[in-house]
């Protein structure tokens, strides 16, 4: 049981250390202009992490109709989100009348999609995990990953509170968090091997 634990923990956050980044982007959004609200951050985080896990089962069940490249594609989805961000950060950037405004995932299922998007390549890695596995085993390996998502989520939410981050952002926010964006996406999509150079 222990070293199912662990080896459920060590999975976890090796496959989710990008997520950590995305959190903090989108607390600190939170934070900045109140949207997406912490609560939708969380339940985003946590349907998108649950949608990821219910796929890797169905690819472990061999009902895998895609292939494992083509799923890379969902990286197009916070490249959008950057790219949108941008457009609004250009947009405001020469207003006196206000700050730019720090949103990328301004809800729920942006969050969704910016976290399935985020953790498509966990796909592979969770799916020969409970191929190896009990369903004993996976129950607790499903157990584990929802109590780390806790942990990442309040990690990001104390990250995002960091003064220093939250100065930085406050500063040149409107201009990392689409960045961030965009940089996540494109090495999404071009981890997967969707692209062939």
């Amino acid at each position: 049981m222990l070293g199912t634990i662990v080896t459920a923990v060590v999975v976890f956050a090796g496959t989710n250390v990008d997520d950590l980044l995305v959190l903090t982007v989108l607390f600190l959004s939170s934070r900045a202009s109140g949207r997406p609200s912490a609560l939708k951050i969380w339940v985003g985080q946590y349907s998108g992490i649950g949608i990821l896990i219910a796929g890797s089962f169905v690819l472990a069940l061999g009902l895998a109709v895609v292939p494992d490249r083509w799923v890379g594609l969902l990286g197009l989805i916070p490249l959008g989100l950057g790219v949108r961000g941008l457009v609004i950060a250009i947009r405001t950037s020469g207003r006196e009348d206000g700050q730019p405004r720090l949103r990328v995932a301004t809800g729920v299922l942006s969050v969704i999609g910016v976290t399935v998007a985020n953790g498509a390549d966990n796909l592979t890695v969770y799916t020969a995990l409970f191929r190896t596995i009990d369903p004993a085993e996976s129950f607790v390996t499903v157990l584990v990953f929802l109590v780390c998502v806790a942990v990442w989520c309040v990690a990001g939410s104390v990250l995002g509170a960091h003064r220093a981050v939250v100065g930085v952002i406050q500063r040149f926010g409107h201009w990392i968090v689409p960045v961030v964006f965009i940089l996540i996406g494109a090495v999404i999509v071009v981890r997967s091997g969707v692209l062939v150079f």
